[in-house]
C-alpha cells in the first residue's frame, strides 16, 4: 500500500515539473517547405512544390550553433565569423550555397556546397555527402532562420540571421530552445572581424 502511494506522489510530481520546464511549442520549431510554407508538426510534413522559398535566398550570417556534444561543434572553434550566400541553381531542384569563413588567425577560407530538393520532402541533401540531412526551420527573430544538421555521428542546429548582429534576445531565445531539445552544448561566434568577402566564380 505504502508503495503504491509513494509511486503515485512521484508520478504526480513529474507531471508538476513537466508542466512547469515544458519546451516551448512546437510552432516555434517550424519547418519551412521548399514552397515556402509552414507545417506543424514539424517533421511530419506534406509533399513539397518544386519551388524554394525566395526568402531564404540571398546573403546570410551564421551567428550561433547548438548541439547534444562540445565535438559536434568542434569544427567551428576556430571560427571568427562566416558568411552565406543562397542562390537559385541553373538546373532544377538544385540550390548554390557559398560562404566564406573568417578564421580567428585571419584568413579566409571560402567554401562552396549543392544542396538538392527533394519533392515529397522538406529535407535538403548535400551533394557529396549522402549521410547528411539538413532541416530549415522557421524563427521568430526578424531576419533569422534555423537549421538542423544531421549526419553520420552529428546533429546540431546552427543560427543564421540577415544581420551579423542580430538583437541579444534572438540568440538568447535559440538558446533557450535548443537546450530544452537536450542540445546543451552552445557556440557564439566571436565576429570580431570584418567578413570576408564572398566569391562570385
Amino acid at each position: 500500500m505504502f508503495h503504491q502511494i509513494w509511486a503515485a506522489v512521484l508520478y504526480l510530481y513529474g507531471i508538476l515539473l513537466n508542466s512547469i520546464y515544458q519546451c516551448p511549442e512546437h510552432s516555434q520549431l517550424t519547418s519551412l517547405g521548399a514552397d515556402g510554407k509552414e507545417w506543424d508538426p514539424p517533421l511530419l510534413l506534406p509533399s513539397l512544390s518544386l519551388q524554394f522559398p525566395e526568402p531564404h535566398l540571398g546573403q546570410w550570417y551564421f551567428i550561433a550553433g547548438a548541439a547534444p556534444t562540445k565535438e559536434e561543434l568542434a569544427t567551428f572553434d576556430p571560427v571568427d565569423n562566416i558568411i552565406f550566400s543562397m542562390v537559385a541553381d541553373s538546373v532544377p531542384m538544385q540550390l548554390q550555397l557559398r560562404a566564406t569563413i573568417r578564421m580567428k588567425n585571419g584568413n579566409c577560407v571560402p567554401r562552396k556546397w549543392i544542396y538538392h530538393l527533394t519533392e515529397g520532402s522538406s529535407d535538403l541533401k548535400t551533394e557529396g555527402r549522402p549521410d547528411m540531412k539538413t532541416e530549415l526551420f522557421s524563427s521568430s527573430c526578424p531576419g533569422g532562420i534555423m537549421l538542423k544538421e544531421t549526419g553520420q555521428g552529428y546533429q546540431r542546429f546552427l543560427f543564421y540571421n540577415r544581420s551579423p548582429y542580430p538583437p541579444e534576445k534572438c540568440v538568447e531565445e535559440f538558446q533557450s530552445l535548443t537546450s530544452c531539445l537536450d542540445s546543451k552544448a552552445f557556440l557564439l561566434t566571436p565576429r570580431n572581424q570584418e567578413a570576408c568577402q564572398l566569391s562570385s566564380d
